[in-house]
């Protein structure tokens, strides 16, 4: 029977082996699924709220547990999966606060005596999701799913097979159905072909836009509703009135958290001609001090790439783009041993056309260009496909709010990085991604509409 392996990307070492599931097994799983949608989408949304609850009670509960398996399976140093692991819980806990405000009938004036429009779930979701955040990118397209009604089915990407099978279990335990939230452990190929099935009524992918062009093209061909998140390369502009140290201590979080594996981390660094040298000196001073080494030490900063694979492709980048004249501020790349670390490093110079300022860089590697004035900035900020997040960052709070107007993202933050809140929706201009994702709006991605008249 054919398997995927869970590798430590810290040592190389397999942690697990998982059989792939049977075509028999993925039969079972859809029927299920449908079968319980039935009773599940019947449910009140107060019943479905202390359902959400519990998911949030489960994850504190196994909070350490489940941190440590993000570790082991992905990398990330264990501090980060603990606050991945909090952040799944806030997230339940916010949908089960407003799950009912979200869903309640809205009432409109028209030429009836009573107007307005009712939500219904869609079905079974079936969520494609990547490795970067396991539990966090699983949850995030999960909750308001299963909050609106709908069932869900997971394929997680093979790397996080062992936090996969442990979502699942967290929802079971929290008292839902068994078909409300299940795990595949199937190929990408068979993934793809799933959303051709009747029983399958959207997709929400989350990954790379190779990938998520495919996922279109599938749904766009059985008319089936999808959300796509496909990363970015957000910009980070520095104005020559921010704070200097704020502000390079946000550049240091944003870039090398998750040894730079975010699609929200900060890829291009905009900075005011007039202050980057010392923001620069600054910078690089933070990240010379940055822990790298076992993601299970309490004391690591930042841990490996999730794979020599990703290593590599990294490194292709970077050597490219000195080879197209940029300098090195800060020297690091792959480090000799086991598993998979890749040194923070640091450019500056960068050609305009070098891949680690067109293409999206998964790993801890900072260019830095300049601008002299703040209409420069814009430009080189939208000088990308993408358009995800972007952060500015000056003490001049009514010009970035002015600024920011013409910066096309999705998600923008003033003096502090770009993150995700339950409470607003996310997601991308461009190449980054159609629909959004959290706050009402992403529940509603995936809830039937209906209008209803009565005279």
């Amino acid at each position: 029977m054919e398997s995927i392996k869970s590798v430590n990307p810290a040592t190389g070492e397999v942690i697990g082996d998982f059989e792939l599931d049977s075509e028999y097994i993925v039969e079972d799983k859809i029927r299920l699924s449908g079968k319980d949608f039935k009773g599940w989408k019947s449910t009140s949304p107060f019943d479905r709220s202390m359902y959400l609850d519990n998911v949030a009670g489960v994850l504190r509960e196994r909070k350490e547990e489940l941190a440590g398996m993000i570790s082991r399976e992905m990398g990330k140093p264990v501090k980060e999966s603990l606050g991945e692991i909090e952040k799944c819980a806030l997230l339940g806990e916010y949908f089960a606060r407003n799950v009912e405000r979200f869903l309640a009938a809205e009432f409109v004036d028209t030429d009836a005596e009573t107007s307005g429009f009712l939500y219904e779930p869609m079905g079974t979701i079936l969520n494609i999701m990547p490795w970067n955040f396991p539990f966090w990118q699983a949850m995030r397209a999960a909750i308001p799913a299963l909050a609106g009604g709908n069932v869900v089915l997971l394929k997680h990407s093979s790397n996080v097979s062992m936090c996969a099978l442990e979502i699942e279990k967290i929802f079971c335990a929290a008292g839902m159905p068994p078909g409300a939230y299940q795990t595949l452990l199937i190929r990408g190929e068979t993934a793809s072909g799933l959303i051709s099935r009747e029983e399958i009524n959207a997709v929400s992918f989350t990954g790379s836009e190779p990938a998520g062009q495919k996922v279109a093209v599938e749904a766009g061909r059985y008319m089936k509703k999808f959300v796509l998140e496909l990363g970015g390369s957000d910009s980070f502009i520095v104005l020559e009135d921010a704070d200097l140290k704020k502000a390079a201590e946000g550049a240091v979080k944003s870039r090398f958290r998750n040894a730079g594996q975010s699609c929200t981390a900060a890829k291009r660094f905009i900075i005011a001609e007039s202050i980057a040298e010392e923001f620069t000196e600054e910078f690089v001073s933070r990240t010379e001090k940055l822990k790298v080494g076992d993601p299970m030490d309490r004391g690591t900063q930042m841990g490996p790439l999730i794979n020599i694979k990703q290593r590599e492709k990294l490194q292709e980048q970077v050597n490219k783009t000195l080879s197209m004249g940029a300098d090195v501020l800060l020297e690091g790349g792959p480090v000799k041993g086991d598993g998979s670390f890749y040194m923070p490093t640091i450019l500056s110079h960068v050609n305009e056309n070098a891949p680690v300022l067109r293409e999206e860089t998964f790993g801890p590697v900072a260019p830095i260009i300049t601008f002299d004035d703040e209409k420069e900035s814009v430009n080189l900020a939208n000088n990308t496909r993408f358009g995800l997040g972007a952060s500015v960052w000056t003490e001049d709070r009514d010009r970035a709010v002015a600024l920011v107007r013409d910066i096309h993202a999705g998600v923008i933050a003033i003096n502090h990085i770009v993150t995700s809140d339950p409470g607003l929706p996310f997601g991308g201009f461009k190449k980054s991604g159609i629909g959004r994702e959290l706050y009402r709006v992403g529940m509603q991605e995936f809830m039937q509409i209906k209008s209803l008249k009565v005279y």
